[in-house]
């Protein structure tokens, strides 16, 4: 059995040593390549590399049993998440263009009423410093909107425990730039 059928049944197992192995070592720089010919803003590799395993694993591997060896692994992967990742790109982008909209004008009106908007100014401020769509997205539909936790994962194309990964890291981002921006927030001033 070749190197290449090996990995592929390896990860068809969900064998950890091989798919951690394989997707944190052996793809990074491929994957790194990808995120920053793909994306226009930053994106966490961890939740790149989540996102792709996800999609090629779901339905019992269909589609990385499609794999038919024509070409090495790295490159079928490296068209399989281009495709992929440009696809759920566009999605992104309409979401947050649209969400965008919304949160200027709600930041115009707040702005507009005058004292004790502070938090809401301070909030749009924090949000508009942060750099990942997603996250923005995120926070935004779960935190702000209240919206239902599988409503939005099914809005992103992802499993809901994925979502809370993806909201948890969103929320760390903010925080450190809220701690960045307002220091007083850390020493409870």
């Amino acid at each position: 059995m070749q190197l290449t059928q090996i990995i592929i049944a390896k990860l068809i197992e969900k064998d950890e040593t091989v798919t951690r192995h394989f997707f944190f070592e052996k793809c990074r720089p491929l994957f790194v390549s990808i995120i920053n010919n793909v994306f226009s803003y930053p994106v966490d590799y961890d939740e790149f590399v989540n996102e792709l395993y996800l999609y090629i694993m779901e339905n019992d591997a269909a589609r990385l049993r499609q794999f038919e060896g024509r070409s090495s692994i790295y490159q079928w992967l490296k068209v399989v998440a281009i495709r992929f990742f440009i696809a759920k790109r566009s999605r992104m982008i309409e979401d947050v263009s649209k969400e965008a909209l919304l949160e200027e004008q709600g930041g115009r009106r707040a702005a507009d009423e005058g004292p004790g908007c502070d938090t809401r100014m301070d909030l749009g401020r924090l949000l508009g410093r942060l750099t990942n769509a997603r996250y923005l997205y995120v926070i935004r539909r779960l935190v702000m909107q209240d919206a239902e936790p599988e409503e939005v994962a099914k809005e992103l194309g992802v499993t809901v425990p994925n979502l809370y990964n993806i909201k948890k890291r969103a929320i760390a981002a903010l925080t450190k730039i809220a701690l960045k921006e307002f220091p007083e927030y850390e020493t409870g001033i």
